[in-house]
């Protein structure tokens, strides 16, 4: 795998362009992509992918011509096609786009703790934590709730071991919330000290995490209360954290 570093547009382009193609994996699309453009995967080099050049990047190399369907294409292969490449172009739909980061500097919110969240689409918990195209990163406190950062999880489908590359994007979060998590990934998330907090049916990331700030402002248990910075004399049950934020 190339040393090169996705950012958060072209993360999202890619993972956008991959659904669009019928059996084809992110990895498989960053693949053919580094094929055709080696290493230089920025925006300005998606922008100029054309549909004869994705499908000689797969391997498909008969001539083609982008508005025309080739000799060994089908119209839903070539419709999927150029719709991948409308969306590595930058041409996503409104509902496509990511939210806005919020500025943070670290030690700005005392007594607050680092989340990690599943996401797939805008500010939505709504991942499994094996296949999400993202992680969205909240510094939350019981009165503050911030989107300090978008850590993309398309590479982890290049890498050897894609639940350790996963736990490497959160490492500095003390929470993770998920949909869905399997045995295997949930030991290595816990063995790196972060919390998984399963809620199946998902929802905004904002709504489920306040929930959590009424915990953290009423009774946190003692593992959330430890994080937090609550003496461990004053772990009780019913502990109301009056100057926690």
């Amino acid at each position: 795998m190339s040393e090169q570093t996705l950012s958060n547009e072209v993360a999202l382009r890619i993972a956008l362009a991959a659904r669009a193609l019928p059996g084809t994996s992110v990895g498989d699309l960053i693949g053919a992509l580094h094929t055709y453009l080696g290493d230089a995967i920025d925006e300005t080099a998606l922008s100029k992918i054309t549909v004869t050049n994705l499908k000689t990047a797969f391997g498909q190399t008969y001539q083609l011509d982008a508005d025309e369907d080739g000799e060994d294409a089908g119209t839903a292969d070539m419709a999927a096609l150029k719709e991948a490449v409308r969306i590595l172009w930058g041409e996503t739909n409104d509902e496509d786009k990511l939210p806005p980061i919020e500025p943070y500097q670290d030690g700005e919110m005392p007594s607050s703790i680092r989340i990690a969240v599943a996401s797939n689409n805008q500010e939505q918990l709504d991942g499994h934590f094996g296949s999400c195209l993202r992680y969205l990163i909240y510094q939350l406190s019981a009165k503050e709730m911030k989107l300090i950062d978008i850590r993309s999880a398309v590479e982890a489908d290049l890498s050897d071991d894609k639940n350790a590359f996963r736990v490497s994007l959160i490492k500095d979060c003390h929470v993770l919330y998920i949909v869905s998590i399997g045995g295997p990934a949930a030991a290595k998330v816990i063995k790196a000290g972060i919390y998984p907090m399963k809620v199946t049916e998902g929802g905004s990331a904002r709504a489920i995490l306040s929930e959590l700030q009424k915990v953290i402002a009423t009774s946190p248990p003692p593992w959330l209360a430890k994080i937090i910075g609550i003496a461990e004399g004053d772990r009780v049950k019913n502990y109301k954290a009056a100057g926690v934020g």
